[in-house]
């Protein structure tokens, strides 16, 4: 695998990783998700798929390529938090008096083979989307990811 393919995987793993452990630090309206059915995840879904769709006033194709990344991205992230309760797999990393490394690298792995199996489906999609885009529908696109580069942390 070449080498800037895994720096983007190790990336987006390492994101995923520390946005579950900061998921553990607070509880803003995670376990409402949590705890949907998959019809009312699937209208979330389509809510933003239809705000998405609104704001880069998007065409039917393009639409429907839309709502392909939108159910590749939900189906990796039940890929990638698993069966488990993801609090209690990083809980039970610290529960002994020692860390358990031997668990954490058994969950990383778990992980990383969610990521590899899942993300050349979200990254075709991914490009299939943004390549029906216009040029202004793509610079609407960078502008609003640039808006953003600050991180979540750093809104407004």
């Amino acid at each position: 695998m070449r080498t800037w393919i895994k720096r983007t995987f190790m990336g987006v793993f390492g994101a995923t990783l520390a946005l579950g452990l900061t998921a553990c630090g607070h509880r803003y309206g995670h376990e409402r998700y949590a705890n949907m059915s998959p019809e009312e995840k699937t209208q979330v879904r389509n809510r933003a798929v239809d705000r998405v769709a609104s704001r880069l006033d998007l065409n039917a194709e393009q639409k429907a390529r839309l709502e392909a990344l939108a159910a590749k991205l939900q189906q990796q992230g039940a890929a990638l938090r698993g069966s488990g309760d993801p609090r209690a797999e990083v809980r039970a990393l610290v529960a002994g008096e020692k860390f358990d490394r031997t668990k954490a690298q058994a969950l990383v792995g778990e992980k990383m083979a969610a990521v590899n199996a899942g993300s050349p489906e979200v990254i075709a999609a991914f490009g299939d989307f943004y390549d029906s885009l216009s040029p202004g529908q793509q610079a609407k696109v960078r502008d609003f990811m640039d808006r953003r580069h600050h991180g979540w942390w750093h809104r407004g």
